[in-house]
């Protein structure tokens, strides 16, 4: 017998995260707690810091999480989400998802071979500030990946921490920069350049896509300037984001695709991709799909 037919009704919990204030993020847990109340679901959104969720001894006390059948997990604190599932309260998306995609090195390696992508290389991490940048390791990037490249943290959204060295000077500059910094080195892919696909998939299943275009920066967010207009994947393009999210195990998530030379290459994939400009562009309620997903997942109707 489920938590919520014990109490009588149905409750879930939108978690974002502590600091959030931009309006493109705060739009997207506030219109699924609305969507989730209009199927009849109890829907708080809070944030994290929020729980009364610690570690106590051997055991994770959070009494509180009876209180819900799950939670929509929109922040990207790994700590958080593993004491929340085990307080075996259900995520969407699971832990290891998140984690997953939080990081773009993991999120490569997750997918290699199962989908392609641009060519990438990891740069080795730095403990040590004060040392030189390693030479052997630019002379390796240029080799295999030549100019321009894009250099990429790994952590971070909104198009924030993806830079363009277009010389051996920028790249250098840019590994100082970063070489505290998990970061990668990636083929610039010129056919693609202020331009990407973004994908909406719910339940493994593309829901709605957009193309994204920037007359002003190589990179195509929306936050950066970017316009979107509604796209119509093709059979291989979709069969491509499927597979990806059924690797990943995501319930939710945004695939961003590059237009190669010979096909769609894989970029990233976001576990809260923001919605509010596709739902404007297309037309499609993702928060309304979102929350027929999760009624029906989690109680069968």
């Amino acid at each position: 017998m489920s938590v919520s037919s014990l109490r009588g009704k149905r409750r879930a919990v939108v978690v974002i995260n502590a600091y959030t204030t931009l309006e493109s993020e705060l739009h997207q847990p506030y219109a699924i707690a609305k969507a989730l109340r209009a199927r009849g679901v109890e829907a708080d959104v809070l944030r994290n810091g929020c729980f009364p969720a610690y570690l106590e001894r051997e055991n994770i006390a959070a009494a509180w999480a009876e209180q819900y059948d799950f939670a929509v997990y929109l922040d990207k604190d790994k700590y958080l989400s593993k004491l929340l599932e085990r307080a075996r309260i259900r995520l969407f998306n699971s832990s290891d998802a998140v984690e997953a995609c939080d990081d773009k090195l993991l999120t490569g390696i997750a997918l290699s071979g199962v989908a392609p992508m641009p060519k990438t290389l990891p740069a080795p991490l730095c403990y040590t500030p004060s040392a030189a940048v390693n030479e052997e390791m630019i002379n390796r990037a240029e080799a295999l990946l030549s100019y321009p490249m894009v250099v990429k943290e790994c952590f971070g959204s909104l198009g924030k921490g993806v830079h363009l060295a277009r010389d051996r000077a920028k790249l250098r500059a840019l590994s100082e920069r970063l070489k505290s910094v998990p970061h990668l080195f990636q083929e610039f892919i010129q056919e693609s350049m202020g331009r990407d696909l973004r994908v909406i998939l719910i339940g493994g299943k593309v829901v709605c896509a957009m193309e994204r275009r920037s007359e002003h920066d190589f990179r195509s967010n929306a936050e950066l300037g970017g316009k979107g207009k509604p796209y119509t994947p093709d059979r291989e393009t979709v069969a491509l984001c499927e597979r990806v999210a059924g690797v990943l195990r995501l319930d939710y998530c945004g695939v961003d695709l590059l237009f190669g030379k010979e096909g769609m290459l894989l970029s990233e994939v976001n576990s809260n991709a923001f919605f509010g400009t596709i739902e404007r562009v297309t037309g499609v309620d993702v928060a309304a799909h979102y929350a027929e997903y999760l009624v029906k997942t989690v109680y069968g109707s």
